[in-house]
């Protein structure tokens, strides 16, 4: 789930820079997508 959010928000960023249009939003939700990966990815490794 997680991984397909993070892909369609890649591919909206990318569109978003090639076109130009709503680059803020797509960067913001970008990096939050990005921040979220990373503590879930932290915290699975802090299990094991």
């Amino acid at each position: 789930m997680l991984w397909t959010i993070l892909i369609i928000l890649l591919a909206l960023w990318l569109f978003g820079v090639i076109i130009d249009i709503a680059g803020g939003l797509i960067h913001l939700l970008l990096v939050v997508a990005l921040v979220v990966f990373l503590i879930r990815m932290f915290r699975k490794r802090g299990r094991h």
